[in-house]
């Protein structure tokens, strides 16, 4: 289909392949399942071979329907760490998601030299997989590692290609401020050898052919996920942001320069790469909200207070209000700004009166609470103010949700036109890496919402509930005092 991109989106459960046109228009999508695994409690690996397998016959189905295309792009949850032999391409042992806890320890032990890294980045991930991995393999130089995009890259080209973008590379904890190189001193601490790690390339422009695909399409994008719905919003100018609301919830601010801040901000935001072009990075930050849709799944599979996730839209609309309950999303622990580990969630001001509409009502508008607080400590850590919030991700198609949003921060909210912009981010980005586009000024004339929801509640309203759910909040904090001591 001439005038069209492939892009290859790798998410949490699913891989798919669709086409994106010029304009953002996304059609032609084809799924498969990759369900990650959790064989025991903070362990969550995948089947890097499920994954390749799924992004080259979902690609090879799309392009088999609709012709030849432009360009390929690609796009992924990050930090997902594989290792692989580079002579066969088999990898040595498990993908090891973003999620998995299994080297907090060692986070913890190398803090203590002065290297802080996250257990969720990819850094200690690869180090357990190197020393996992058969020893004539670490010894003979023959090991490569890469995130989802680098791995996914390697199997569209057939092996030809070994990179990285730099919105990846941002977030494995293995690089330099700058994110232009490798940390020789981060390599060295964690006993890694240069030779495993990917070259480090732009997000838009192109960087070899997926010789895999019918046409051998170029690749002209990589991109990981929530940088990709950053551009998918068309959010391309310093000032300019969105909000993602799936599992978790993310919100990445577009900057003029780097922030001065190194590692976090004192709002608890952290620097990011929101897309490098022709070797020039735009810099923004990133907001974190632990859990979103993971405590309406919580309702539904655990308290059985509802049938199916769309249930809460029809619930929460039937009463006026929450019956005076707050509810704090804390399952996993508090994010930006508190970055809380031992904070857990719960109901606060149960009466007799409250019932199961109130509840899930409540949750809602826990969850937009939370993303006030993402707003706020973007617009603190980022020297910004944000007229209205550009949103996109499953919780989104809530129209409830949708307008507890725009109440609870008293700004617009404008619906992205796909429920996942990482696709059409991806795509736009591969666009103007082939030169269909002219600029990121073209990028984001793209822009469309499906639709604008406007804040309801006067000022006064909106505070006093604000209060309410704060107070909430600090009897959520420090749950569990000596996790509530950790940070990365």
């Amino acid at each position: 289909m001439s005038g069209a991109v492939l892009v290859v989106d790798v998410g949490t459960s699913s891989v798919r392949s669709s086409l994106v046109a010029a304009d953002g228009t996304v059609t032609g999508t084809r799924q498969r399942a990759v369900l990650p695994s959790t064989p025991a409690p903070g362990i969550v690996e995948v089947d890097a071979v499920a994954l390749a397998e799924a992004a080259l016959g979902t690609a090879r189905d799309v392009l088999a329907a609709a012709g030849p295309v432009d360009a390929v792009g690609v796009t992924n949850q990050r930090a997902t760490t594989v290792v692989w032999d580079a002579r066969t391409g088999i990898p040595v042992g498990p993908g090891i998601g973003w999620q998995d806890l299994r080297t907090v320890l060692d986070c913890l032990m190398l803090q203590a030299d002065g290297i802080r890294v996250a257990p969720n980045a990819s850094a200690t991930k690869l180090r357990w997989l190197v020393e996992h991995a058969p020893s004539e393999l670490r010894d003979g130089g023959d090991l490569r590692f890469g995130t989802v995009d680098t791995w996914i890259v390697h199997a569209l080209s057939r092996g030809e290609l070994h990179v990285t973008d730099a919105t990846n590379a941002g977030v494995t904890g293995l690089v330099t401020d700058d994110v232009t190189s490798w940390d020789a001193r981060v390599l060295d601490a964690l006993g890694l050898d240069g030779s495993l790690m990917p070259r480090i390339v732009d997000s838009s422009g192109v960087v070899g052919e997926a010789t895999a695909l019918s046409g051998s399409p170029r690749i002209a994008a990589i991109v990981g996920d929530q940088q990709a719905s950053l551009a998918g919003q068309g959010c391309v100018a310093p000032g300019q942001a969105k909000l993602t609301f799936g599992t978790g919830g993310m919100l990445d601010l577009v900057l003029a320069e780097r922030p001065a801040f190194g590692r976090q901000g004192s709002s608890g935001c952290f620097p990011i790469v929101a897309r490098r072009r022709a070797g020039v990075a735009t810099w923004g930050i990133e907001a974190v909200l632990l859990t979103a849709g993971t405590c309406v799944e919580w309702l539904r599979d655990e308290l059985g207070l509802i049938d199916n996730a769309e249930d809460t839209d029809v619930l929460a609309a039937s009463v006026d209000d929450t019956a005076g309950v707050s509810f704090v999303p804390a399952l996993l622990g508090i994010g930006t700004p508190d970055w809380d580990f031992g904070a857990r969630g719960g109901f606060f001001g149960l009466t007799r009166g409250a019932g199961r509409a109130h509840l899930v009502r409540a949750v809602l508008e826990g969850i937009a609470q939370r993303g006030r607080d993402l707003v706020e400590s973007a617009e603190h850590d980022g020297h910004a103010t944000l007229a209205s919030l550009r949103v996109d991700g499953g919780m989104t198609a809530n129209g409830s949700f949708v307008q507890l949003l725009a109440d609870v921060t008293g700004r617009p909210v404008e619906v992205a036109p796909v429920l996942e912009a990482t696709t059409r981010g991806a795509g736009l980005l591969a666009h103007l890496g082939v030169g269909n586009l002219a600029d990121e000024a073209a990028l984001a004339a793209t822009w469309r919402p499906s639709r604008t929801v406007e804040p309801r509640v006067d000022e006064a309203a909106r505070e006093t509930a604000r209060e309410d759910w704060l107070r909430a909040k600090g009897q959520a904090l420090g749950t569990i005092p000596s996790l509530s001591g950790v940070s990365f």
